[in-house]
């Protein structure tokens, strides 16, 4: 008896609202991996994207703690010489809640052409608004 895989004509995409307010970054992040990658559902292929969609509000409202705030840095460098920049975690949240999450899953997923492709369905907003009510996410509780 053969095993029946899944077909990339046969997925079907659900839609996710994930809530991160008070909820700690790594917690929130892992789960939205899981989402991303479908390793929630028995139809999980690891060679390929049968994930499903992600929304992320509040992300500016999650939970970190004040140590981490201040000893995490986030490196990015131009390309040119002098060009390191390093910004902590506390600043990165002021500026660009969205970018802090989307980095953390980022480091969740494959470090490979899919992973990239499951990182294009999530959609991380800093508020509690976002423009997908038409897709009709269903609320998760993590």
């Amino acid at each position: 008896m053969k095993t029946p895989r899944t077909r990339g004509s046969e997925i079907k995409r659900a839609w996710h609202l994930v809530d991160a307010q008070d909820r700690p970054l790594g917690r929130v992040a892992s789960q939205v991996a899981r989402l991303l990658m479908r390793k929630h559902k028995p139809c999980y292929e690891p060679h390929l994207d049968t994930g499903d969609f992600v929304v992320v509000i509040n992300a500016q409202k999650v939970y970190v703690q004040e140590r981490k705030r201040l000893q995490k840095i986030y490196y990015r460098h131009s390309g040119y010489p002098g060009g390191l920049k390093a910004a902590p975690l506390g600043d990165m949240l002021a500026r660009k809640p969205e970018e802090v999450l989307r980095i953390a899953v980022r480091g969740m997923l494959p470090k490979n052409s899919l992973g990239r492709q499951m990182l294009r369905k999530l959609k991380v907003y800093g508020g509690p608004s976002h423009p997908h009510e038409a897709q009709g996410p269903q609320p998760l509780a993590l």
